[in-house]
Parts: structure tokens; C-alpha cells; sequence
């Protein structure tokens, strides 16, 4: 059987590694770097280049991508995967209060599997060589796509050629230029969006230490002072937000309703530092108004319906299947194990939060639980306590 191997630089992309007679598929995203990788895989000979594209609720359009791919030889192929994104992976992570070490919800690393598995089915379809993507050894991408493509079995070449063989940005621009492609010199910023996140990395947000970020990067949570304060309820449906207002919604159409109405108060904004393969930390910014509702949201009916222990040792292993999911192992055994007691514990989460929305601020209203452990009258409650326990005894 012959196993895959691994890309990582472009001296790697030659035709006495990968057959041009065949069709090579690329992940691409409309930026720079997967623009300028379909630009070398044209200038190597290869002429049956496959650029595929996943909706999960990006902010790019489709026919800025179409006539980048078009002009460098490639075809295009967009793959609607926001339902799939939203029922198998934001679901879960739900449930799993999926946040990188109390600092962020994560993102990417629910978006890179699912990415990995819908580029792989067209790879398998079209007999494709190689799955090539864009990710650097200072992006995470790099082995959670790396990892998703081997856990899933792939036989052929993957990889990325940037991961030992980094092109200077003004290389990239020149090049680009010359065939045409101007304007994709003019981002400051490296961008990444879906449906859970918009985030922002590098160029003018690299360093810590100095990261005046422009409000003008900011599109759902840009603050508008002007909006009357609003109230929102979220209910869900064993631990799966299924409706908005007591109207049953979608989960992807409730998470985009939500990025909305809370972003327009300036909720769900977050800095924070990632680390690389190594250990080293990289700064990435995010704005998240429907994650942050949300998470919160099930975190108060969960906490109304579970009993302390149980929550104790699922808080534990929340940052188990946030690791798995982090280092590239969504589709490994373990963060399956884990998410097998997250589904257990969900089927309990049934109920509502009403929330209170002003600039800045979400505040909970109510909280209301199907199945509820919580007190509602707590004088009346010590009473029938005491006249229990004192029938126990004897007692009046």
C-alpha cells in the first residue's frame, strides 16, 4: 500500500515527485499565499490545478476568488460546508465550552477539519496526487490541517511548501504583479473568517507589545451607540441552541441572527496569545458575539441542571477536547472518547437564558431550566427541609 508523503517546500513540487498528468488540489482561500502557490504550481507545469474553496460563512466573495483562479490557470471549486460546520463541529463545541485556556473560543481549529475532510472527498473524486494548502510553521493551520488529511487516511502528497521554504512578501507582490494581480498586495493584516469568527493575525498585529488594532477591522461587533438596549433569548434543546426569541431556528441561522443583534453592541471582542507546535505564543484577534452568547448561554442551563461533580470533572475535560482539537487530533480516538461524555451530559441541557443587551454588557434576565436544581423560593424550601428531616425523626 503506498502511504502519503509530505510537502514542505516548494523544490518539493516537481514532476518527479507529483505526476502533472494528474490533477493536483489546493486549498485556497483568495489571499496571497494560496494566490502565489497556484502561481508556482502554473510556472512548474502543472496544468490540471483544482482550487477549492469552503464557505463556512466567509467575508471573501466568490467571484473575487473566480477571476484570481481563472487568471492563474485554475479551476475553482466552492463547497457550501456552513450546515455541516455548524451541526457537527459548533454543536459540539458548544457543549464542550470549547475555549482556549479561559482566553478565546476556539475557531480554527473546528473549521481546519472539516476543510480538510471536504477538500479530501474532492481530492479522491477527481484521483488527485497532492492536497496543497498555504499554512506556515508560525500558523497553527499547519498541523491541524497536516493532521486532519493523515487521521483521514490520504495516500497521496500533502502539505504545505511554505513550512520550509517561507517567500518574502514583497517576492510574492512582484510576482503576482506581473501577471496581473495587483491587488492583493494591499492587505495589512492576515484574515480568517466563519460563521463562529472573524480573526486577524500578523503584518500590523504582530507584536504584542504594540497591537493598536483599527476599528475599521472590526465588522460585527463595529459598536453602534444609537441602538436601543435589547433583550434576547436563547433556548436550547438537549444541549443544542435551537431557538431565538421562542422562535425555532437552525444552528447556523441562529449564530448568524446572533452575530447581529449582539455585535451591534461591541460584545464578543478577544485578544489573545496561541502557542505554535514548539511552544512559542502568537497574538490573534477575534471578534465572536454569537460564541460568546452562546457558550454562556449553556454554561447557565447546564449549570442549572447538573449536579456539582459532574460539572467539575467536565470543566476538566473540556480543556482535554480543546487540546485534541487544537493540535490537529479532531479526528482522533481520544477527542472522540471525550466527546462522548460532553453528549451525555448535554442530553440534560434543556431550557432558556433571556438576556439584556446594552453597549458592552450582556446581562442575564432569567434562566430558566426544563429538569432545574435551582431554588426558586428559598424560605419556603428551608421550611419543607425542616419538616422533612424532623418527620424523619419523629419530629414536628
Amino acid at each position: 500500500m503506498r502511504h502519503a508523503q509530505l510537502i514542505r517546500s516548494f523544490q518539493q513540487i516537481t514532476a518527479d515527485n507529483l505526476d502533472p498528468a494528474r490533477p493536483v488540489v489546493t486549498l485556497f482561500s483568495g489571499g496571497l499565499d494560496s494566490s502565489y502557490l497556484l502561481y508556482r504550481l502554473a510556472e512548474a507545469g502543472f496544468r490540471e490545478v483544482h482550487a477549492v474553496s469552503i464557505d463556512l460563512g466567509e467575508d471573501e466573495t466568490s467571484e473575487e476568488k473566480r477571476l484570481i483562479a481563472e487568471r492563474l490557470g485554475a479551476r475553482l471549486h466552492i463547497l457550501d460546508g456552513r450546515q455541516a460546520f455548524a451541526e457537527e463541529f459548533l454543536r459540539p463545541a458548544i457543549a464542550a465550552q470549547a475555549v482556549y485556556l479561559d482566553t478565546h473560543p476556539v475557531s480554527s481549529s473546528l473549521s481546519r477539519p472539516l476543510i480538510a475532510r471536504l477538500a479530501l472527498g474532492l481530492a479522491r473524486e477527481l484521483d488527485a496526487c497532492a492536497v496543497l494548502h498555504t499554512a506556515n510553521r508560525s500558523q497553527n493551520t499547519l498541523r491541524r490541517l497536516n493532521g486532519g488529511l493523515s487521521l483521514l487516511g490520504f495516500k497521496g502528497w500533502y502539505g504545505s511548501p511554505y513550512d520550509l521554504d517561507p517567500v518574502d512578501r514583497e517576492q510574492k507582490i512582484r510576482e503576482l504583479k506581473e501577471v496581473g494581480l495587483e491587488q492583493l498586495g494591499e492587505r495589512v493584516v492576515s484574515g480568517d473568517s466563519n460563521l463562529w469568527c472573524r480573526e486577524f493575525e500578523s503584518g500590523v498585529l504582530d507584536d504584542p507589545e504594540n497591537h493598536e488594532i483599527p476599528e475599521d477591522m472590526y465588522r460585527w461587533s463595529a459598536v453602534r451607540n444609537d441602538s436601543p438596549q435589547d433583550v434576547v433569548e436563547i433556548g436550547l434543546t438537549g444541549g443544542t441552541p435551537t431557538s431565538l426569541d421562542g422562535a425555532d431556528m437552525p444552528l447556523q441561522e441562529l449564530i448568524a441572527a446572533l452575530n447581529v443583534r449582539a455585535g451591534r453592541y461591541g460584545i464578543g471582542r478577544y485578544t489573545g496569545l496561541e502557542h505554535l507546535d514548539n511552544g512559542e505564543k502568537v497574538l490573534e484577534i477575534r471578534e465572536m458575539p454569537a460564541a460568546t452568547l452562546l457558550l454562556r448561554s449553556y454554561r447557565q442551563v447546564e449549570s442549572a441542571t447538573l449536579g456539582a461533580e459532574t460539572m467539575r470533572e467536565k470543566m476538566h475535560l473540556e480543556q482535554l477536547w480543546v487540546r485534541e482539537a487544537l493540535e490537529g487530533r479532531w479526528f482522533g480516538e481520544l477527542r472522540h472518547a471525550v466527546q462522548s461524555f460532553m453528549d451525555t451530559c448535554a442530553m440534560r441541557v434543556d431550557g432558556s437564558v433571556r438576556w439584556s443587551l446594552r453597549v458592552g454588557a450582556a446581562e442575564t434576565r432569567a434562566i430558566h431550566a426544563d429538569r432545574p436544581a435551582y431554588l426558586r423560593d428559598r424560605e419556603a424550601w428551608e421550611k419543607e427541609s425542616i419538616r422533612i428531616e424532623g418527620s424523619a425523626y419523629g419530629q414536628l
